[in-house]
């Protein structure tokens, strides 16, 4: 008799992103390219060529992802279906700028450049070829709330004032 079933599957975690991708085995590749991500799982769909359910491992996280299937009541639109993303996914890494890179020079759209940022990331975002964005970051200074709130107002006022000359 085998052992009782975990209510939470090994490799996840309580709460874990599940994407609608168009065009999911290119996707998966791109990401083992950009982010370094490692492929756990992939079945394939009615066709035989789509794919109905991936798996895959960034560092110590899973997401899982599918192929938009237009049609069919239980799938979602992918960002380029619905013309948006309404979710960020986000990576916390070593160096941040060293994946940054990576992602860009594999194919992601700079969406927002990395830079040290108030709450004491260096932070930066990218728009995969599929239409998801990402943010990347590594966390540098551990800063407390008002600390954050004081930083905070500074970069607004500066944001304010408008571009440096």
């Amino acid at each position: 008799m085998a052992g009782k079933v975990r209510a939470i599957p090994e490799g996840f975690n309580t709460l874990s992103p599940h994407i609608m991708v168009r065009g999911a085995a290119q996707a998966i590749e791109f990401y083992k390219k950009a982010f370094g991500a490692e492929e756990i799982f992939r079945m394939p769909g009615p066709d035989g060529k789509s794919v109905m359910h991936a798996e895959l491992k960034f560092g110590n996280s899973s997401m899982m992802m599918c192929e938009e299937m237009p049609g069919m009541e239980c799938s979602s639109a992918s960002p380029q279906t619905a013309g948006k993303t309404t979710a960020v996914l986000h990576l916390y890494v070593e160096d941040a700028d060293a994946l940054y890179n990576r992602a860009v020079k594999a194919g992601a759209k700079e969406t927002m450049p990395i830079s040290d940022m108030f709450w004491g990331d260096r932070y930066g975002q990218v728009t995969d070829p599929f239409g998801h964005v990402w943010s990347i970051a590594t966390h540098k200074h551990d800063y407390t709330p008002e600390q954050i709130q004081k930083n905070a107002a500074e970069f607004f006022a500066s944001c304010a004032a408008g571009p440096k000359k």
